[in-house]
């Protein structure tokens, strides 16, 4: 009788811990996958090929990019987060700051894929946390009913301008009023945001935004204000939506905006071409920053290892390509760039090189303390209240006493 129940206690007891362990095993082999609004249809496709390949199950839930690392700071620790979700570069030091994400292990070969740019996007002190899943940067767009051919230089423009000027017409329209708008002349002719220390990280107290070249780059671009060649109404913060309105309305010949006014000027019906921005004095192509979505991994993931893979497979060249031509995102990875499917859009080409010569915006949490003194002192500029050199020398100081004060306050 002691045997048999022994026997009995022995078998129930060998039953419930492989129920446990088969559990275990079945919790393991699930992913949740969180995926920007409209955009899950793009990985259907790579998602059941990896499903298949891996015997797993992939859970897909969309919700807006810019605000899944807010949702994973409440679900990551409450065991209902995601293994993988997508998040704009520009939160990427924030999230690592506050321990959001796990490193990333990739092989060399497959981060030589991407165009290095929207890689350092996702890097920070070192450290891969993100694959570049889409990018989107400043491009010209010009009314094809109006300028035939767009010019291939700043200056062309500036002269055609003045010419359209003359005949009460809009030539090139532009936010220089704004560091996401003037940073296109500005890095190229020698300005920069933060250097670099020995060891290659950023160094927030090192701001070049008023070096020679940064300087000779703003005077460029205040002629366009000087020669009264922009409307009274493009500066400020309503400087944007009157751009829209007067290159909708047919009025402006050609505006530097981003992939997002594409649909807006397709509606108002008017006839547009899309090309990198024009090169500068010193021959060199304007540059932009780079906006780039990328897949990461949270660090509450129970499989890290697991949602590793789902990020390479599903970023292998024709798994992108179908997600391309789903969501018309821009992809930085190169065989895809190189693909007839984007050589041959005018638009889609246009945004592919202009992102070849755009960077990315620093990571680090210190950015947030350089764009209002930066802003504020282009506008100073740019309406002639002060001098290129003294409104970027003050909004240097300003910006370091800024970061100081976010330092002291963090220690």
């Amino acid at each position: 009788m002691k045997i048999t129940l022994c026997s009995t206690l022995l078998l129930s007891a060998l039953a419930a811990s492989q129920f446990v362990a088969f559990e275990a095993s079945a919790a393991a082999q699930q992913l949740t996958v969180w995926e920007d609004i409209k955009k899950s249809d793009g990985i259907k496709g790579a998602i059941s090929d990896f499903e298949k390949q891996y015997q797993v199950k992939v859970n897909v839930l969309e919700m807006p990019f810019a605000q899944q690392l807010e949702k994973l700071r409440l679900d990551g620790p409450a065991g209902i987060g995601p293994d993988v979700l997508v998040i704009p570069n520009d939160q990427l030091g924030g999230a690592v700051v506050q321990g959001l994400l796990a490193p990333l292990t990739l092989d060399k070969s497959i981060l030589t894929g991407f165009t290095p740019s929207s890689v350092d996007a996702f890097q920070m002190n070192g450290t891969q946390y993100g694959l570049p899943k889409a990018v989107e940067t400043l491009v010209l767009i010009y009314n094809k009913d109006l300028v035939k051919t767009p010019f291939k230089t700043l200056d062309e423009w500036f002269n055609f301008s003045r010419q359209q000027h003359k005949q009460n017409k809009i030539g090139l329209l532009a936010k220089f009023d704004e560091l996401y708008y003037s940073w296109g002349a500005i890095s190229p002719m020698g300005g920069y945001i933060f250097g670099k220390d020995s060891n290659g990280k950023l160094n927030p107290l090192d701001i070049g935004l008023n070096t020679p070249g940064a300087v000779s780059a703003v005077t460029t671009l205040k002629k366009f204000y000087s020669e009264q060649l922009f409307p009274s109404g493009i500066i400020g913060e309503n400087g944007l939506n009157a751009i829209d309105s007067l290159f909708t309305e047919k009025k402006a010949a050609a505006v530097i905006n981003g992939p997002w006014a594409f649909q807006p000027y397709e509606a108002a019906g008017v006839n547009y071409g899309v090309a990198p921005l024009p090169l500068l004095e010193n021959g060199k192509p304007m540059s932009a920053f780079l906006g780039v979505k990328g897949y990461v991994v949270s660090t509450w993931s129970k499989d890290k290892t697991l949602a590793n893979k789902f990020i390479t497979f599903i970023n292998q060249p024709k798994y992108v390509k179908t997600r391309y031509e789903v969501t018309k995102e821009i992809p930085p990875l190169l065989a895809v760039m190189n693909d007839p499917v984007i050589k041959n859009d005018e638009r889609a080409s246009a945004v592919a090189e202009q992102s070849k010569f755009a960077v990315a915006m620093p990571g680090i949490p210190e950015m947030g303390e350089v764009w209002g003194p930066a802003n504020a002192a282009l506008q100073l500029i740019m309406t002639g209240k002060q001098s290129p050199k003294d409104a970027l020398d003050s909004a240097v100081k300003q910006i370091k006493m800024q970061i100081e004060a976010m330092q002291a306050s963090n220690q």
